[in-house]
């Protein structure tokens, strides 16, 4: 059956141009931060969120090592200082002992006190004289200790420090109650025992062998001064922590003028579009962005331009199908209104032909309409087949004339011999086919040949359907491919097509990335030449 020359393209409304306001207010305001538009969001996150942390993390086990490595220091002098004072001690007599007990201590602020062979001490720096350091007692210190106090346990905790044992006088003074005299007075060697204060800070106890007659020394020092070092180290970490938190802050309301802003202006384009009040809302599309901002605004553009296009088609499409199928209802009406005045037995017969045909025209409407609704649906959830067009037009053709379809003409068929590979699904292009071969048929002459030709073309193949009717003229080579447009020949009964033919080709075309569209004949003779255009299937490997 014949098709009209009609189109499924999208229409859509000329002059619709973004608003100016919109558009000028939202690039001046992305414009000064496009340089930032350039990370992604997962990288602006992480970095506002790790600065701090990160810093943190690294002062404190920054100033864990620091501490090791005065601790360190420390173990090395203490050893070094008791070994040089047990050296000047070995060769001197009970009297200068006491002396150089008293100055090395007043001088170097620690507590000496000597042991004899049997382990009894017999001198003592703080018994000799006033001792030269006493421990603070954190009972009585001010509550900033208390927080320091409890920040070097937290410290403790978090790099899984070793536990320190309490600095405490035992009952008896012996050198047995001291681990480090006894290895000392054992091995021959001097040692090192690392202690708390009751206040927290490091107690160092240095251990070491005097002369040969078995007496050992043991140096006492309480290193203030490290745990001092720590707490200013700390304290300036901490400095610099707050100063990046400062920073995080500052840096998180600037992802947020550069995130929520952004997202802001798309909402309220996206309700002013919803609430449909002003057709030259645009969505901004962001094109300084390439983050995900930018891929979602663009997204969001060409979603809400697709469905203004649905929309558009849709509202022409429906005043369309009102207006065409309109017509032969009020002609079937007539018909039959006036069935019941009329006597005429032949008067009768005409207007029940004129109802008769006016049924068949709904129907044919009803079922093109209904077939060029769902074709974008159907083939949007379609796979794809691999299939030879020059094998499936030949097959056509022949079953064409096996039914009398070609109305007599005679079809020829021009392929290449290695075939014509495209994708798509068989039906809906055996439909493309069927429409352009009725569409040469009608209008072509009862000794009329139609030319089929197919070849490569720039990656494409080409199928061009060619007739010898009266042709189109080149103003209307565009129109023919618009819904119910109509050019039928005059020989043809009126109603007996649905004007959607090409339409939905078209429609069917476009979907397989292909193309349709009216030409002159090349050879310069009298018809039209349909030229349908698909990627071949080279192009999809």
């Amino acid at each position: 059956m014949a098709e009209d020359r009609v189109t499924s393209s999208t229409i859509t409304e000329p002059g619709v141009r973004p608003a100016a306001r919109l558009n000028l207010s939202l690039n001046s305001q992305i414009e000064r931060l496009s340089w930032s538009n350039r990370l992604s969001l997962t990288s602006r996150i992480l970095a506002v969120n790790i600065l701090p942390l990160a810093l943190l993390g690294g002062g404190i086990f920054y100033l864990d090592g620091y501490r090791k490595q005065l601790l360190d220091e420390r173990y090395k002098l203490a050893r070094i200082e008791a070994q040089i004072t047990a050296e000047a001690l070995a060769g001197a007599s009970k009297e200068r002992q006491e002396a150089l007990l008293i100055q090395i201590g007043k001088e170097q602020r620690m507590r000496l006190r000597m042991f004899d062979a049997e382990g009894r001490l017999w001198a003592d720096s703080f018994a000799l004289d006033t001792p030269a350091f006493t421990f603070d007692d954190p009972v009585k210190e001010p509550w900033p200790e208390d927080f320091a106090r409890m920040l070097d346990q937290a410290v403790d905790t978090i790099v899984g420090a070793d536990p320190i044992p309490d600095y405490v006088e035992p009952a008896e003074a012996r050198a047995d109650s001291w681990p480090e005299l006894a290895r000392a007075r054992e091995q021959g060697l001097s040692q090192i025992q690392l202690r708390d204060a009751p206040d927290g800070t490091p107690v160092i106890n240095a251990a070491a062998p005097v002369g040969l007659k078995g007496s050992t020394l043991l140096t006492t020092r309480n290193a203030v001064d490290i745990t001092d070092s720590v707490r200013s180290a700390r304290s300036t970490l901490v400095s610099a922590v707050f100063l990046a938190l400062l920073v995080s802050i500052a840096l998180s309301l600037f992802m947020a003028r550069t995130i929520v802003r952004p997202l802001q202006l798309l909402a309220k384009a996206a309700v002013r579009v919803r609430l449909g009040r002003d057709r030259q809302v645009e969505v901004p599309r962001l094109p300084q962005r390439h983050d995900e901002i930018g891929l979602l605004a663009r997204a969001i553009s060409d979603m809400t331009n697709a469905l203004r296009q649905r929309i558009d088609a849709v509202d022409h499409f429906a005043a369309d199908v009102a207006h065409e199928i309109k017509n032969p209802l009020a002609s079937l009406r007539s018909a039959i209104e006036s069935l019941a005045r009329v006597e005429d037995p032949e008067l009768r017969k005409q207007l029940t032909a004129i109802a008769s045909h006016d049924v068949r025209r709904i129907d044919r409407l009803v079922t093109e309409i209904s077939d060029a609704s769902r074709i974008d649906a159907e083939l949007s959830r379609a796979v794809f087949e691999e299939m030879d067009l020059a094998r499936l037009t030949s097959a056509i053709i022949g079953s064409r004339d096996s039914r009398g379809e070609n109305e007599g003409r005679e079809v020829t068929l021009n392929s290449p011999m290695s075939g014509a590979w495209v994708r798509g699904v068989p039906a809906r292009l055996e439909r493309v086919i069927e429409n352009l071969l009725d569409n040469a048929v009608s209008f072509s002459p009862a000794d009329g040949v139609i030319s089929v030709k197919i070849n490569h073309e720039d990656g494409m193949v080409c199928m061009s359907v060619c007739d010898c009717g009266p042709g189109i003229p080149e103003d209307s080579r565009e129109k023919v491919f618009q819904r119910f447009h109509s050019l039928r020949p005059d020989a043809e009964a009126f109603g007996d097509h649905s004007g959607l033919g090409l339409a939905i080709a078209r429609t069917i075309t476009e979907a397989h990335d292909g193309s349709l569209d009216a030409q002159a004949r090349d050879d310069g003779g009298p018809g039209a030449c349909l030229v349908l255009r698909l990627p071949e299937l080279g192009r999809y490997r």
